[in-house]
């Protein structure tokens, strides 16, 4: 009898226990739900309300007008389902964003929107963003930069030829150095290869350029139609000099007028509208002052953390205040191998040349004076300026602009093209109320 009695309250327990579990798991199914699975990962309701209200919050501060809510959240989701693949492709890469690192970023961006780090703060509070969604969402974006330089910028070569071609046809054009705020639109062609999707992409294309025209918000239209990587952003390009251009809007972009949407432009991969939404003069800087730097580097790796990295440069900084010779130290302990076998040495280092943390401490430097150690994206420095100067360098920045263009031009091209074919390549399922998303629901008979 006692044992039918305890085996009977072991039943009762249990069932009890698996009573709760299932309202837990109710509960939680209730307060969240995967709407997406991508390969490895899920994607949660949460994270799609998350990025959702963002975007209207950031839409709303701008004017634009905003794409019925269902069009937003598949639009999102894919853009969520796109990062997903790039941050899985970060991890499974092997690649890390430290948090000094990461915390450097957020003083800077701080920094270039006049601001200390909790003005920024609060900022983002003000905006329905807490410090810890920020220091994340930074984080993700850190990483699928880097994922798409890899990937991406291995792709893009420019020869000195295509540079001089370049600046030829510039000075041809009578070329300026005006800075122009651009909103783009791309509408892709579904199948390349048909007459007909080639034909319906340029009846969309003229269709949306007419209601710009008529009076409807150019950003409104790129959030809901754009097929660009900046869809959500409302087409937003930033400021660009004329040299930055790409060369596909860069013969019709002088002659707009703010506000003026260009005609729809054609190439291979699809239609375009560009619109000037600002405009100001920039005159050339003919004389910059640059740095005479060399360094020491102590970079992380999978044999070193970051804190014996760190470590090490902080043994280097107390030898040289020591009195140990900086060049014998860089050729000796320096991971950067080009410099370091010259000593450190890195000669006339120009604006823009350094990532952000490098530049950032060689322009605080004195002249003759060590500092660090400080964080980078590729390790740990000690840098020394040993000499600055004010240089000429006209036809330099004239060659490296149209470096650059060029470089933006085909980056830009052939990121959309990666980011399609990884979306392609991908195991993406859909859940819930998007399951209708899935391609077997496309093709499923109505009947």
């Amino acid at each position: 009898m006692k044992a039918t009695v305890r085996q009977g309250l072991t039943l009762l327990l249990t069932l009890a226990m698996l009573a709760m579990s299932v309202s837990v798991q109710a509960e939680r199914k209730l307060l969240d739900r995967v709407v997406a699975i991508v390969d490895d990962e899920v994607i949660l309701q949460s994270e799609l309300d998350a990025r959702i209200n963002t975007i209207i919050g950031r839409l709303s501060a701008q004017g634009t007008g905003l794409p019925p809510r269902q069009l937003l959240e598949q639009r999102v989701l894919e853009q969520l389902i796109q990062e997903s693949l790039q941050l899985q492709l970060a991890d499974q890469m092997g690649m890390r964003i430290s948090d000094n690192e990461l915390n450097e970023t957020l003083a800077s961006i701080a920094r270039n929107n006049g601001m200390t780090l909790a003005e920024f703060e609060g900022q983002l509070a003000e905006e329905g963003v807490t410090y810890q969604q920020a220091r994340e969402q930074i984080r993700n974006e850190m990483l699928t930069s880097r994922v798409q330089q890899r990937r991406v910028g291995n792709r893009v070569r420019i020869t000195d030829r295509e540079v001089q071609n370049y600046l030829q046809a510039q000075a041809a054009n009578g070329s300026t150095d005006a800075e122009f705020r651009l909103a783009y639109i791309f509408i892709e062609v579904d199948d390349p290869g048909s007459e007909a999707s080639v034909d319906q992409a340029r009846e969309d294309a003229h269709a949306l350029r007419q209601q710009i025209v008529d009076g409807r918000d150019f950003r409104e239209v790129a959030v809901a139609e754009s097929d660009a990587s900046n869809a959500l952003e409302g087409g937003d390009m930033g400021w660009r000099t004329e040299s930055q251009l790409p060369s596909l809007v860069a013969p019709v972009v002088t002659s707009l007028e703010v506000g003026q949407p260009s005609e729809v432009l054609e190439n291979n991969s699809g239609f375009h509208l560009v619109m000037v939404m600002d405009k100001r003069g920039g005159d050339q800087q003919l004389f910059v002052q640059q740095h005479r730097v060399r360094h020491i580097l102590v970079r992380p790796s999978e044999a070193v953390t970051d804190a014996q990295a760190e470590q090490r440069i902080r043994d280097i900084y107390s030898e040289l205040q020591d009195g140990a010779d900086f060049a014998d130290l860089a050729r000796e302990r320096s991971d950067d191998p080009v410099s370091g076998s010259d000593g450190g040495n890195l000669g006339w280092v120009s604006p823009g040349q350094m990532v952000p943390a490098f530049e950032e401490a060689m322009l605080q430097a004195q002249v003759g004076e060590y500092v660090g150690p400080f964080r980078s994206q590729f390790g740990w420095h000690i840098l020394e300026v040993e000499e600055r100067r004010q240089q000429d360098v006209t036809e330099e920045n004239r060659e490296a602009q149209a470096r650059q263009a060029i470089y933006m031009r085909k980056f830009e091209q052939e990121l959309q093209n990666w980011v399609r074919e990884i979306r392609d390549e991908a195991f993406v399922e859909f859940k819930g109320q998007y399951a209708e998303l899935n391609p077997e629901a496309e093709d499923a008979d109505p009947s």
